[in-house]
């Protein structure tokens, strides 16, 4: 019998994260010494409908690491080989197995707020090499900034409440449940329930008790007098298996027992229901009953929208848990009942050619307006007012900066060597969260919010105007 398949991708894998014309590009390259230094950038064309006008960078320690290592193995060589149908001679796998890239990386920095059409990663280097990278970075850097961009617009709405992610049994997959931990945490989550996100990137792990827990027990004042029996130091029950306000009840019953005991009752959490009508209940009969101290935490299908009308109604709620809508950066207003598609379309796209030692810019032109690049190798340039965003101005790389500027894309990796420092995750996100607060508020309101303008230089746009000119005399 066939041994079972967990489908874990082990790192001796990875190179082949790829689509298949990303290795017959390369090899047909190969075959005619097609090996020009290149630039390509990643971007994203624009925000999906439903989550805002910016976005959160994120996943760029992955981008990295992968292609620190890209390496074909000599197993998957041999399996490319024998399956491929003679696509690809030994002379082009032997060039995979030696990889080593050599070029230059610039990047946005993780956690940084950023907008449609402005290069969040630009790679040069030989054109088999860079082009190798192309699946990897978009499934990584995508879905990562997807994340990150529907957490930030939770925890804004939040207004400071905590905000726990809860979202693994609902995530597409298990690198989905993983690296959505981490872009949430970036983006301003307190925790994460995964407790392997814990153990791969510092995430504090949390949760409270199940509903099998107590529906195990002859009584739920049972269930929480184990609980707390185990847990002391950390009494948070699950108050609504039954019925909510009764659980209060029970909860405070179990409170005084643990205060005789020198402890204090945490908190106590919901998962369905009126939330706004039953918090107020709750908080009643726990202050009431002398447990102003302790938090309430609610769940049960939220996101901003949910968690906006909530506060802004009143509810007394001191945390909340976000799950499906969290981990799938769920493009949907859940108040309108509207939505579509929740993905981040960030494109990888050719910018610039070497030949003979001169770069020379490139372009793509699309019928659709929209698809046209931007062309040549570019940075950008985010301008303050008060400490406060007020404008970014995409430019050429070698055109000076605008007076009280500061440019976004930062050296990662020159001729093939990493020399950024790559921040400890609690450092990006402090760092996400003092960036978000320096974009103005009628940037980041749920419902109308305005453009942030990005500008245009006038030399990029003079280059773009030439190059559509000469590429509708060449058709």
């Amino acid at each position: 019998m066939k041994g079972l398949e967990p489908a874990l991708i082990s790192k001796d894998e990875l190179a082949l994260f790829l689509d298949y014309y990303e290795l017959t590009g390369g090899k047909a390259d190969f075959d005619r010494a097609n090996n020009e230094i290149i630039t390509e950038t990643f971007f994203v064309r624009k925000v999906p409908k439903y989550l805002g006008s910016y976005m959160i960078a994120a996943g760029l320690e992955q981008v990295i690491d992968f292609v620190n290592n890209y390496k074909l193995s000599e197993e998957d060589s041999k399996w490319l080989e024998k399956t491929s149908g003679n696509d690809f001679n030994a002379e082009f796998l032997d060039y995979l197995k030696n990889f080593k890239f050599g070029g230059e990386i610039y990047a946005v920095p993780e956690g940084t707020p950023i907008f449609p059409n402005e290069p969040i990663l630009s790679i040069t280097g030989p054109s088999i090499d860079v082009q190798l990278f192309e699946t990897y970075i978009l499934s990584v850097m995508n879905f990562q900034t997807l994340i990150a961009t529907k957490t930030s617009r939770i925890v804004n709405a939040a207004k400071g409440k905590t905000i726990l992610e809860f979202g693994a049994r609902r995530a597409h997959g298990r690198d989905a449940a993983l690296l959505g931990s981490r872009a949430a945490y970036i983006a301003g989550t307190t925790g994460s329930a995964l407790v392997l996100a814990g153990k791969k990137f510092g995430i504090p792990y949390i949760g409270t008790m199940p509903h099998k827990f107590i529906q195990e027990r002859d009584s739920e004042l049972q269930a929480f007098r184990e609980y707390a029996e185990s847990f002391p130091h950390n009494t948070v029950l699950l108050i609504d298996t039954y019925d909510t306000l009764n659980g209060a009840k029970n909860a405070c019953i179990v409170g005084r027992e643990l205060k005789k005991k020198g402890y204090d009752l945490k908190g106590v959490r919901l998962d369905s229901g009126d939330l706004l009508k039953l918090s107020s209940g709750v908080r009643k009969i726990l202050d009431d009953a002398g447990f102003k101290d302790s938090k309430i935490l609610v769940s049960s299908d939220l996101d901003e929208y949910k968690i906006e009308e909530l506060l802004s109604n009143g509810a007394p709620i001191d945390g909340f848990g976000v799950g499906t809508r969290l981990i799938t950066g769920a493009n949907y207003d859940s108040m309108e009942d509207k939505g579509e598609v929740s993905a981040l379309g960030g494109v990888y796209k050719l910018v610039e050619v070497t030949k003979n030692g001169k770069p020379i810019p490139k372009i793509k032109v699309s019928n659709d307006v929209d698809k046209t690049t931007l062309p040549g190798k570019k940075q950008v340039y985010r301008v303050y007012s008060d400490n406060k965003y007020s404008y970014d101005e995409i430019k050429l790389f070698d055109e000076g900066a605008p007076p009280g500027s500061k440019p976004l894309l930062i050296p990662i990796v020159l001729g093939g060597k990493i020399i950024y420092k790559f921040p400890e995750i609690n450092e990006i996100r402090k760092f996400c969260l003092d960036e978000t607060a320096r974009l103005p508020d009628k940037y980041k309101v749920l419902r109308g919010a305005e453009t942030y303008p990005v500008r245009i230089s006038d030399e990029l746009n003079s280059l773009k105007k030439r190059l559509l000119e000469k590429a509708q005399t060449n058709t």
